[in-house]
């Protein structure tokens, strides 16, 4: 819609640029040339627009936070500070070194007694370009329903923040770190969280983050869970359209393609350090996933028996809801989601775990 938009503004301005026997002077250059310079200004003002309307759409979704989840939780949304973007944005940026801020959401049981521990659950949002949304207010509400706090870092790169935090983008990079961030803030300021009962979970690219992180920082998580996780991006990127390489080699970000620096992007792989798994894991994937394909998951799958690791993993069979099979609201999505929940409880150690998928029904949607 917006190419077609400004093709038509070109043709209309165009119209306006006066002709004579097919030939222009330097006068109809002039007016030609800031023809061409209004349409780059509209370009960029209708670019900025998207931004404003996810800023909108992020203050809406952050009321339906605590509308769908503050009769059980403390709603809690705080700014925290990651690395420096991993290289400068522009040449001669004097600022270039200074640490960037994000937005964390936290979500604390109101029934948490101040002199205990609870265990703690990092869920990194899905999405290349995406945010924490009240799409997961029902998988938050399950593990609240437990005793689980959560903590989920809108890291860099996430919508609803502006054009600058959606350019900080770092996929498969510092946005990690992020993460981590938020997890070290819950250890150092909350003293009813058990340090000793920390794990990660996410889907899709939150699956690939959780993934990134239970590898490569094993010390800090107890176990972690990985629904469809991004997990080889030379995969990723041969099974894909161009328009999906395009958020890779946008100049703000790596500014390569694959072809060209192949070690960034192999760096940027969990599948690069499946030798590293030192922690209980357990990874879905679905045969009719649309977006993460199962074949992606496989080679991390492939990896991780390859370097001899123990962990669990369940490959669906056409699930009903394609990617989003074990994050949708029927009755087989939220029996799967029981699987997992079960998976951490035997490592979380939860104060209130679930007898029942029908307790876990009840506790997500109320009856």
């Amino acid at each position: 819609m917006k190419k077609i938009f400004l093709a038509t503004l070109f043709v209309v301005l165009w119209a306006l640029v006066p002709a004579q026997n097919n030939q222009t002077t330097g006068s109809e250059q002039n007016v030609e040339s800031q023809l061409l310079k209004e349409i780059s200004v509209l370009k960029k003002q209708i670019e900025s627009q998207r931004h404003t309307h996810d800023q909108i759409i992020k203050k809406v979704d952050d009321l339906m936070w605590h509308q769908m989840l503050g009769d059980i939780a403390y709603v809690d949304k705080v700014r925290l500070t990651g690395p420096p973007r991993w290289k400068a944005k522009r040449e001669n940026d004097k600022f270039a070194t200074n640490p960037l801020q994000f937005y964390t959401y936290v979500f604390i049981p109101k029934d948490v007694n101040t002199t205990e521990k609870y265990p703690l659950i990092v869920l990194p949002h899905s999405g290349i370009h995406a945010d924490f949304s009240t799409y997961y207010a029902h998988i938050v509400r399950e593990l609240i329903a437990q005793g689980y706090i959560v903590v989920s870092a809108e890291y860099r790169g996430s919508t609803g923040y502006g054009r600058d935090t959606y350019e900080n983008i770092d996929y498969g990079g510092l946005e990690n770190e992020d993460v981590m961030v938020s997890r070290d803030y819950m250890l150092e300021n909350y003293n009813i969280v058990d340090k000793e009962r920390v794990a990660i979970i996410g889907w899709s690219h939150g699956g690939m983050i959780s993934l990134m992180n239970i590898l490569r920082y094993p010390n800090e998580f107890k176990c972690a869970f990985a629904g469809v996780p991004v997990s080889d991006l030379a995969n990723r990127l041969a099974s894909h359209d161009p328009s999906y390489t395009a958020y890779f080699t946008a100049p703000y970000h790596i500014g390569k393609s694959i072809e060209e620096d192949p070690a960034e992007y192999k760096r940027r792989s969990p599948s690069t350090y499946a030798h590293l798994l030192d922690r209980p894991l357990l990874i879905h994937t679905n045969t009719n996933d649309n977006d993460v394909y199962v074949e992606e998951v496989l080679l991390m799958i492939d990896s991780l028996k390859a370097n001899n690791k123990k962990f669990e993993y369940k490959v669906f069979q056409n699930a009903s809801g394609g990617h989003g099979f074990d994050r949708i609201d029927t009755k087989e999505s939220t029996d799967i989601r029981y699987t997992i929940h079960k998976f951490l409880e035997r490592y979380m150690n939860p104060p209130k775990p679930f007898g029942s998928e029908a307790d876990m029904r009840r506790a997500a949607y109320k009856f």
